[in-house]
């Protein structure tokens, strides 16, 4: 497909977008109308509530839903006819047993019967759903099949010519449970989708500085905390956030105590997701959608393109959150669904304890505790589950999310591991001592905190409610336990004991699941770069050693080409890591810092293949008892120290960021080149006064050339620094 056709294309659906956004502001509901059977209140009745039972036994505001707002003589048409509904509109379930009304109860208290004696009649009743019959002052109502229809009571008066017509509609139906299933998945798709770019959106923007958070972490408790809050915050994701932990964990980037902190912060970040849910701006959701769209698709700016992805996404949330209870708004209306939910109540200890099983259940299978919070708020919002399930459901969502880190730690070292368990155990503390209280002491703060019905004894908000929840649970646990890392860390020691194993030849920090997390995992491919380069010093001093004696430590040999499949196994995973992480939608500048990334693994990992040519060419002299003499071995041991010192400078260079130590390593570099060069002459010159064996020439030139190679690549690393510092 050509560009044209691409930014048509692109156009087409932006503005589809855009149009049903508008449609969507334009098409919101405004006012009801009395007038209008089909937008006034409807009460919904259940097999089980529709019983033949006079419906004046419900309270008055139950009934007399939609009134008009004048007293009843100033509405009087020509005609002495007042339009008006004292009986509401009713829906009830498909095999509802009949309901019967009792009119005098209803009217008899109203101005018209002020009059004198009333009488009714019916004057619109179509049968399409219900039979309705009058039997004196009891309006009858037997439910027949699914549909609607409008019925109108007329009601006069013995010595009046003034009259009411009291329309309502009657509606019976039934459960289309592909419906459900469809929108509430729908929905859940759309609010993960959402969370994804929102995410996204908000790295990109956040960018190095993103990066920069990470490298303040220190052994400092509370700087641990904020960094792990601060990161999950912008992420959205704690998940991600433990996982990104212990692939730095295992690679040395943190220690334990380091990352205990952070996990800690973690937790609480990831309460911002429910206070975002109590925006409850739900109806804008595809307002938001089209504008971000638009924004995203042609913006020329990537910090514009990727606010408006934010904004995208932030508007898919709420859309889907729409959508999920707009699904779930059936489930309320089926006694099945509603006896079931029924047998999850957090009135007792047990009963909190199963709820939050049912959460942690629900999370482990989903592995997104955002996902099953938008799950719970939309089935408290509807009135299907009650604010204290919900909260329970909570606690039980924040143990199931600690699978994602688990299944990260996986194959990865020890101390890796137990930062993973340290996340299950803090959580899992959390749930328990929190459940104790949660009905004496949880209940009733969040209650005095939110505001409760004084009529009903409900909270105000339950999305306000389930946030609190959510954000004091996990602060306060941090509180608790913050004082105890240094316990937490000897106790993980214990659990997970170090074991003696011996180095393998491949990563296992660097994880595809970090790629939703483009500025941090960039980070991630960073440290594994300078362990190439660590590991490339090391295998230039493991090389000089070997290089100084005629009998090498076979061990020392073995273990010296081991490490050097090791950088080359390091240089394929970056190369993988990286072509994934180029083949999505990824901000400039890390785009940039992954090719600069590509380019110093591959340059390390030749300087890895030369070192290693130079311990075979010494390994051939010795097996064919040759040596250089005295003063070129001499010679050689010198240009292989500058090397070394000249890797060492550049690795740390990058290391610390620090561009004024690459400009002058230039010196350096021109030294060794200066010294080989010098070196070859005086060997040429010394040829011609001794006989030398041409195995010797021949092994000396070689590592001359190697040094000289090795020096090349040093020299690419400092002058790829020098245009793009990291």
């Amino acid at each position: 497909m050509s560009g044209r056709s691409r930014r048509s294309l692109s156009l087409f659906f932006s503005l589809a977008i855009l149009f049903l956004a508008l449609s969507w502001v334009v098409l919101l509901p405004g006012d009801t109308s009395a007038d209008s059977t089909d937008e006034a209140e409807t009460i919904e009745l259940t097999a089980d509530d529709a019983v033949s039972t006079p419906i004046s036994d419900v309270p008055t505001d139950e009934i007399k839903i939609v009134v008009e707002g004048e007293p009843i003589a100033e509405k009087l048409s020509p005609d002495n006819r007042v339009v008006t509904r004292y009986i509401p509109n009713m829906k009830v379930l498909d095999g509802a047993p009949p309901t019967v009304i009792n009119l005098t109860d209803i009217f008899g208290e109203t101005e018209i019967a002020e009059c004198g004696t009333l009488t009714y009649e019916l004057v619109q009743n179509k049968e399409k759903a219900a039979t309705v019959s009058l039997e004196g002052d009891l309006l009858k109502i037997d439910w027949i099949k699914v549909g609607k229809q409008d019925v109108t009571v007329r009601v006069t008066c013995a010595d009046s010519p003034r009259y009411i017509d009291n329309r309502f509609r009657v509606e019976v139906w039934q459960p289309n449970y592909w419906t459900l299933a469809f929108t509430v998945l729908g929905g859940l798709g759309i609010f993960l989708l959402g969370m994804k770019n929102m995410s996204e959106g908000l790295q990109a923007v956040a960018g190095s500085g993103l990066r920069r958070m990470i490298s303040l972490v220190t052994n400092n408790r509370l700087m641990a905390v904020g960094v792990g809050a601060t990161v999950t915050m912008l992420i959205q994701s704690s998940s991600i956030t433990t996982v990104m932990v212990v692939g730095f964990v295992n690679s040395g980037m943190m220690t334990l105590t380091q990352a205990i902190g952070v996990i800690m912060g973690a937790n609480i970040g990831t309460t911002i997701t429910g206070w975002i849910f109590v925006l409850a701006v739900g109806k804008y959701g595809l307002p938001l959608l089209g504008f971000g769209a638009f924004g995203y698709l042609f913006s020329r700016s990537d910090r514009v393109r990727f606010i408006s992805m934010s904004l995208m996404g932030l508007g898919m949330v709420f859309y889907g959150l729409v959508m999920m209870k707009d699904g779930f708004a059936m489930v309320k209306d089926l006694p099945a669904f509603e006896s079931w939910f029924a047998m999850f109540s957090a009135d007792t200890y047990f009963g909190v304890l199963k709820c939050a099983l049912v959460g942690c259940i629900l999370t482990l299978i989903v592995q997104s505790s955002s996902a099953t919070l938008g799950i719970t708020v939309s089935l408290a919002a509807i009135g299907v589950i009650p604010f204290e399930t919900a909260a329970a459901l909570i606690l039980g969502e924040n143990l199931g999310t600690t699978i994602t880190a688990f299944l990260a730690s996986i194959g990865t070292t020890v101390a890796a591991r137990r930062a993973a368990f340290f996340h299950i155990i803090f959580n899992m503390l959390g749930v328990l001592w929190v459940t104790a209280i949660f009905i004496p002491v949880v209940m009733p703060v969040i209650k005095s905190i939110v505001g409760v019905n004084e009529t009903t004894g409900l909270v105000e908000n339950t999305t306000s409610a389930i946030a609190l929840t959510h954000s004091l649970f996990n602060i306060t646990n941090t509180v608790v336990f913050l004082p105890f890392v240094g316990i937490f860390a000897k106790l993980l020691i214990r659990i997970v004991p170090q074991k003696e194993t011996k180095e393998k030849p491949h990563l296992t920090s660097l994880d595809v699941r970090m790629l939703e997390t483009t500025s941090l995992a960039i980070e991630q491919s960073r440290v594994e770069v300078l362990r190439m380069g660590v590991l490339c010093g090391e295998l230039a001093d493991w090389v000089g050693d070997i290089s100084k004696t005629n009998e090498p430590d076979r061990k020392v040999v073995e273990k010296t080409f081991r490490r050097e499949d090791v950088i080359d196994t390091i240089q394929d995973e970056i190369v993988t890591f990286m072509t994934h992480m180029l083949s999505s939608s990824i901000p400039h500048s890390v785009a940039e810092e992954a090719r600069l990334q590509l380019r110093l693994a591959d340059e390390y990992e030749s300087i890895g293949d030369y070192l290693v040519n130079i311990l075979k060419s010494n390994l051939k002299l010795n097996e064919d008892n040759l040596q250089f003499s005295e003063k070129y071995q001499g010679e050689m041991e010198n240009l292989h120290e500058m090397v070394s010192e000249y890797l060492q400078m550049i690795s740390r260079a990058y290391s610390d960021r620090t561009k004024e130590l690459v400009v002058n390593s230039h010196s350096v570099g021109d030294s060794i080149t200066h010294f080989i060069k010098e070196l070859r002459e005086q060997f040429v010159r010394d040829m011609s006064e001794t006989t030398s064996d041409p195995r010797v020439v021949v092994a000396f030139n070689f590592q001359l050339n190697a040094y000289r190679r090795v020096r090349e690549h040093i020299l690419n690393i400092a002058e790829t620094l020098e245009r793009h510092p990291a």
